[in-house]
């Protein structure tokens, strides 16, 4: 008997036919003596519908009220869920975070995890319940509502799993696993078996849509076995997300290629060459509570240098806006920016020992007529900003240099 927690995205749960699907494919591992935990999202297209009825309210609503109103859309779907799997005759019992105790701070609309109480989720698991969580919310310490900010529920599950010591913790999607690059692009695309917690990482933070980031982060800190899992297939092993040294890897140098459309790159002009002024110009993003991606500052010359940056496309108007008005503060010659560029990375652990990646995406992309506009490396990763019309065209060219392609 194992302790499984399973994960089920809003699309899994978008009509009552794949509630109906989800509870089925649940009561198939009960009967099989597994406890069974389910964290649900919202059904698909809930969370905006309630979203845009807030700003038919208010332009701006309000962090905590909004927090208030879009945990509904969970608490939907554990109800009906739970309901499915008693009409199964399953013993099941729904908890909202806050019923759980899922603790959070105070980060309305994206609230960090601090701790889980799980003994009532246990008791409900020995008594024979399959116990059915809501994903994306929880409470501070005041018991205000809070929620963890869109792809949520990923880190819901991912944190059970860790607070209940689970076997496995299964994440259910609309794909039936990782692939190298998204298959829409790049229809040779190949599944994955296994991948890192580090690749893994490194492609969810470079714009793969198949893991929120932080639940990647959770299961490795906790060491939770991982698995990728189609929600509209009842065969299959998706893919294992785990440690390099647990199991015998194929290893390949690159395992996949990752993108993010929505990139906004800001360059300071002509700033005084001194120390600090980095600081003082990221002061003025970071006081907006806006992340910053890729940064480069250029060779100073004759007293002054540059500095470009990467924000989301989303908080390029704000942002460039805050630096304009302190323009004069900071000491800048002329502050501009582009909101149309991309970022494309090759992703793999492989580039530790072996060397010439670099060399091959650079040449790849040069012998397209693509610009590279900047450029970050890490241990396992390489990234590049590019012009956004260049996006698709530079994702299947490289995906067809490293050798990407399904074998066959």
């Amino acid at each position: 008997m194992a302790l499984i927690v399973q994960k089920y995205g809003g699309t899994s749960v978008g009509s009552v036919e794949r509630i109906q699907n989800v509870a089925r494919r649940v009561a198939k591992f009960k009967a099989r003596g597994h406890q069974v935990v389910v964290v649900v999202s919202a059904i698909s297209g809930e969370t905006n519908r309630l979203i845009a009825l807030a700003k038919e309210i208010q332009s701006h609503p309000n962090p905590r009220e909004l927090d208030v109103l879009v945990a509904t859309g969970e608490q939907a779907s554990i109800a009906l869920l739970a309901m499915a799997l008693m009409d199964l005759g399953i013993r099941a019992k729904s908890y909202t975070g806050a019923q759980v105790r899922i603790v959070t701070d105070n980060a309305f609309t994206k609230a960090r995890i601090l701790r889980i109480d799980e003994e009532n989720i246990r008791a409900d698991l020995d008594a024979g319940s399959v116990v059915v969580v809501a994903g994306f919310q929880g409470v501070d310490e005041k018991g205000n509502i809070t929620t963890l900010g869109r792809g949520g529920s990923d880190t819901t599950g991912v944190a059970l799993a860790a607070a209940l010591k689970a076997d496995e913790c299964q994440i259910y999607t609309d794909v039936d696993g990782v692939y190298t690059t998204d298959p829409r692009i790049v229809p040779e695309a190949r599944r994955l078996k296994t991948i890192t917690f580090e690749e893994m990482l490194e492609m969810a933070s470079l714009g793969s849509k198949v893991l929120q980031i932080r639940a990647v982060e959770f299961a490795g800190k906790y060491k939770v076995k991982l698995r990728v899992l189609s929600s509209f297939e009842e065969r299959g092993e998706g893919t294992l997300i785990t440690f390099e040294e647990d199991i015998n890897m194929e290893n390949p140098i690159i395992s996949g290629i990752a993108f993010n459309r929505d990139e906004a790159k800001i360059t300071v002009l002509g700033v005084p060459d001194r120390p600090g002024i980095a600081h003082q110009i990221l002061e003025t993003v970071a006081a907006a509570n806006i992340d910053v991606d890729m940064i480069i500052q250029n060779v100073g010359a004759d007293g002054a240098t540059d500095f470009t940056f990467t924000v989301h496309r989303n908080d390029y108007a704000n942002v460039l806006k805050r630096l304009k008005q302190a323009q004069g503060k900071i000491g800048a010659r002329e502050i501009n920016g582009d909101e149309r560029t991309a970022k494309v990375s090759v992703v793999g652990v492989g580039m530790r020992s072996h060397a010439g990646i670099a060399s091959t995406m650079f040449r790849t992309l040069a012998g397209e007529g693509i610009n590279i506009q900047m450029i970050s490396t890490s241990e396992i990763k390489i990234s590049v900003v590019i012009d956004e019309k260049y996006l698709e065209l530079a994702v299947r060219v490289l995906h067809k240099a490293f050798d990407l392609e399904q074998a066959g």
